[in-house]
């Protein structure tokens, strides 16, 4: 017998690792793999990654006027030094997170997207190499690695959802939409052209056991009850947005969201289906769900009805807004870490 893991492969699931440790990524072989700043502070604390630390101070050292012009250039360029590793692993793509505190600001989040992949990821993908401006096409083509292995990932507000929408319609830069707590989201999202979103199934499971004072299976569970709602609305109506399922907090989450697009999990759980020979049937299709009775909403160009029916939704609203404001928290803890470095 397979393993749940390989079942899970084996349903049409991509697998992702939800992890910036690279000795994980590389045990459980995913397609592709997913960081934020939370997961690159942590690992960035461990020495194994002081080189990626270094060359990223020595990027930001060279940028900036002030400490924190130089802070801030450190901290995009330790994002992609983890990106650039994790591709070495992965034959996917990886996600590189902006800054949390930009979700509210369309045209900034834009902005930084196209620094991030102009400035960092293109110089990168040729190992650093300093060469004539007309060469780099050529040697990035050489290293096999375009700006398509990379995922911009952006909080799910409104503001964030359009500039997706700039950044994958103008720009052909692909998005991932984080923080996915509602089905107004994700509509949204997948209107905007959005290449993946990421609804979080055990912050959804947190909040209505916070809420209710009791425990659910995971066939009840209300975050997989929410991926599985999304994922057949966008199968119905053709959407070729992934839905990648987040945030777990069990195995059984993830065996219940089996055959969904792609599942991004946490390396503890991932070891946990690496070692289980559990039976793991399918438990999502496409095909059934074109059948189903679903009506349509259009919010992408609907402000004030985006945000009302989003608004209605107390956990939605909740979650989104302690996860932004965890990931800036982070974010900020990371920078302050890197000024120390760039002072000594």
């Amino acid at each position: 017998m397979s393993s749940a893991l390989e079942q899970l492969k084996n349903s049409g699931t991509v697998i992702v690792c939800d992890s910036g440790d690279f000795a994980t990524i590389d045990k459980y072989k995913p397609q592709d793999a997913t960081t934020n700043p939370s997961l690159i502070l942590a690992a960035s604390k461990k020495p194994d990654y002081a080189a990626l630390i270094d060359a990223a101070v020595s990027y930001g050292k060279r940028k900036g006027n002030t400490i924190d012009e130089q802070a801030d250039a450190t901290v995009d360029r330790l994002l992609v030094e983890f990106g650039k590793e994790i591709l070495k692993i992965i034959p996917g793509k990886v996600s590189t997170e902006i800054d949390a505190k930009l979700s509210f600001d369309t045209q900034a989040s834009v902005d930084k997207a196209l620094h991030i992949i102009k400035v960092h990821i293109l110089p990168l993908v040729i190992q650093l190499r300093i060469v004539n401006a007309n060469c780099i096409q050529q040697l990035y083509e050489e290293e096999g690695i375009f700006k398509d292995r990379v995922l911009i990932k952006i909080a799910s507000t409104y503001e964030g959802i359009k500039a997706a929408h700039i950044l994958q319609a103008d720009h052909n830069i692909n998005c991932n939409l984080t923080l996915i707590f509602s089905e107004v989201q994700a509509i949204a999202a997948a209107e905007a052209g959005a290449f993946l979103i990421s609804p979080f199934v055990g912050r959804i499971l947190d909040w209505h056991k916070n809420a209710y004072k009791r425990d659910y299976t995971a066939q009840e569970d209300p975050g997989v009850k929410s991926v599985q709602a999304i994922f057949n609305y966008y199968k119905k109506y053709g959407y070729k947005t992934i839905v990648m399922g987040a945030s777990f907090r069990n195995v059984g989450e993830v065996t219940e969201l089996t055959g969904c697009d792609y599942l991004t999990i946490s390396p503890h759980l991932l070891e946990e289906l690496y070692n289980s020979t559990a039976v793991v049937p399918k438990k999502l299709d496409s095909a059934r769900a074109a059948g189903l009775d679903i009506p349509k909403r259009e919010y992408l160009h609907k402000e004030a009805e985006f945000r009302f029916d989003f608004n209605e939704e107390t956990m939605a609203v909740e979650k989104l807004r302690e996860g932004i404001s965890k990931f800036a928290a982070d974010a900020v803890i990371l920078k302050n870490l890197l000024k120390q470095k760039l002072q000594v």
